[in-house]
């Protein structure tokens, strides 16, 4: 694909805080202003809905955020006043996040999948005045917890399917907040505009809880400049140009999916297109054919298992035929992942490969057309982004968090190295503590946590974040993610072991979902694992395997030899004192509502080894 030169960047260190500058803005709400005003026409959002993709153009996303933006002025919104917004991924979650930054409030994600009490938290602990709610579902859960959210002021709703009897004072439909945004801009004209010139780089613009797998979610304070730099680190390392399209599919209450799915596409005028549904992401992914592709681990791990099992069913010649062609294709890859050329008898190789297997397997996946695809957000097995590259696609890991509001390092064409997280992008440091904890500094860094200045005292030390992540430097710069630093397991030997490494080899299985390996203070190695339902039930039903549901499922003995052989096989991989000497299932099927996982899907290690601590000390 050719290169399209949108935007032109600028990071001036000279100042105390660093001055960033695209297209001559400062701001977010600047720079959207000027998409508009140049690109009004083109396309910026395309949406899924009833089996049919509906635009939006640059001019559209402008007119009902302008709209949305005035009528929280009506309602009374001040500049820094927080909004929440609770929802999938969807145009109005869009539309909502930048009427709320141009019009000088802060932003807070909420996921749908928290339950009453998270929104009661999260509406309390941020002091959230307005609340969007994609539907009915989302509503019930504020609604259930206002009268202990003292600091709410008025609750709107983007869908009113089954809502249109709805009789309630502080509850009003988009479409009314709009209306109100009207009469707002003929009683005070001009006054858009100034607001929007009125944004100052240390404005704070987002609010993004973080995961909580150790405790209660902290509200990351993401400042204008931050997410500016953000913008202009992602483009420096990733390439994202004004003719490629996005799947949008993450939760937007994620700093991945803001930064790919809303501020990427503002800095290069690109486009995202919004799935309709989760349950309709491959089919979704097979037509829009996204030229470029981020994802968490979680996702290409299933991609991987999906067609891990379509082979087993297929025939022996298609068997044949993939391991072939998988050969030549991880021969071919040594070569692209340093931007060599390939001899002529391995490309001819490569070409008919491509042709007979692979374009297939990556149509299948929907990925047959990007350029490149990036994963972070939690570890992945190495032999993930190799099995990619054999099969033709550029996978590149890249890391950070949401306290640098994103990446901080990254692998990237011409700068790649496998297993690593890449290198610092430009204008970032990293540097290793005495304790080997990765410390970070750039102007993506955030001012700390909403509220809690202990906290944030001890994440943000003399200058620089400390990530909690144990980590190396390599002699060429790339730096390696260990584990957490707190997950470091040391056993009643004395020795040392990352449970992480042991857990993305257990998930690179198709049948197992997540692990989490246990035995600080052990004799040895214990394993809770959860079971990847889609595929076992598969299993369990190709092998006539009665079960009832998903509980009796994990305890067939069938179901337990087919994870232990798998657990075999990892074993056989590590030292004797790494390997999982006895394991048990997780037997309740989880989702994010469940207190043991993240609205990302990663098991809490500390909420798993105190709910399930009887079957814990049941292996020893």
């Amino acid at each position: 694909m050719k290169q399209v030169a949108i935007s032109t960047h600028e990071v001036d260190q000279s100042h105390a805080l660093p001055r960033v500058s695209i297209d001559g803005c400062h701001t977010v709400p600047q720079l959207f202003s000027k998409r508009i005003q140049d690109h009004g026409d083109k396309v910026a959002i395309r949406e899924k809905d009833f089996g049919l993709w509906n635009e939006y153009r640059w001019r559209d996303w402008g007119e009902r955020s302008r709209r949305i933006g005035l009528g929280l002025h009506s309602l009374g919104l001040e500049r820094g006043d927080v909004c929440s917004i609770a929802g999938e991924v969807c145009k109005e979650w869009l539309f909502a996040d930048l009427g709320v930054i141009c019009a000088g409030g802060v932003t807070n994600g909420v996921y749908p999948t928290d339950s009453a009490s998270q929104v009661e938290y999260l509406i309390n602990d941020s002091g959230t005045r307005f609340y969007f709610a994609e539907d009915e579902e989302q509503l019930d859960k504020v609604l259930e917890v206002r009268e202990h959210t003292p600091c709410l002021s008025r609750i709107i709703i983007f869908d009113m399917e089954g809502l249109r009897h709805l009789d309630d004072a502080m509850c009003m439909s988009l479409e009314d907040l709009m209306q109100l945004g009207d009469d707002y801009e003929k009683a005070h004209p001009g006054s858009w505009d100034s607001t929007i010139s009125g944004a100052d780089p240390e404005d704070l613009m987002v609010l993004t809880y973080t995961s909580g797998t150790t405790g209660p979610p902290k509200g990351a304070m993401i400042s204008q400049r931050n997410m500016m730099f953000m913008m202009v680190s992602l483009q420096k390392v990733l390439n994202v140009y004004a003719d490629d399209q996005q799947l949008g599919f993450l939760p937007l209450a994620h700093v991945a999916g803001r930064m790919f799915y809303t501020f990427a596409v503002i800095e290069a005028v690109s486009v995202v297109n919004l799935i309709e549904d989760p349950e309709t992401m491959l089919q979704d992914a097979m037509e829009v054919a996204p030229t470029i592709h981020f994802a968490v681990p979680r996702v290409w791990e299933k991609q991987y298992s999906t067609v891990t099992i379509k082979l087993k069913e297929g025939t022996a010649l298609g068997r044949f035929a993939y391991n072939v062609a998988l050969g030549i294709g991880e021969k071919a890859s040594q070569y692209e992942r340093e931007d060599q050329k390939l001899p002529l008898w391995l490309a001819v190789q490569r070409f008919f490969a491509d042709q007979l297997v692979f374009k297939n397997i990556r149509r299948m996946l929907g990925i047959n057309e990007a350029r490149w695809l990036s994963t972070a957000a939690a570890p992945i097995a190495p032999e993930i982004i190799d099995w990619y590259w054999a099969i033709g696609k550029p996978m590149f890991e890249c890391y950070g968090q949401t306290e640098c509001a994103g990446i901080i390092t990254a692998n990237y064409h011409g700068h790649n190295r496998i297993g690593s997280v890449g290198k610092p992008a430009p204008d970032c440091e990293v540097v290793l503590s005495e304790e080997g904890e990765i410390l970070m500094r750039s102007p993506g860094v955030i001012q700390g946590y909403w509220n809690k200045p202990e906290k944030t005292a001890e994440t943000f030390r003399q200058g620089w974040l400390h990530s909690g992540d144990v980590g190396r430097i390599d002699d060429d710069g790339y730096v390696y993610i260990v584990d957490r630093l707190k997950d470091i397991i040391i056993t009643a030997g004395g020795k040392n072991i990352t449970p992480s490494e042991i857990e993305n080899q257990l998930k690179f299985s198709p049948y197992v979902s997540d692990a989490v390996v246990v035995g600080d203070r052990k004799p040895f190695l214990t394993c809770l694992v959860m079971i990847d339902q889609e595929n076992v039930t598969k299993f369990a039903q190709d092998n006539d395997v009665p079960f009832t549901n998903y509980t009796s499922l994990c305890h067939t003995q069938a179901v337990q030899d087919l994870v232990s052989d798998e657990i075999e096989m990892v074993n056989s991989k590590f030292a004797r004192v790494e390997t999982i000497k006895k394991f048990r299932l997780i037997d309740q099927l989880l989702d994010p509502e469940d207190d043991e996982l993240t609205p990302t899907m990663k098991l809490k290690r500390k909420v798993v080894h105190e709910k399930y601590a009887d079957l814990i000390a049941e292996m020893y």
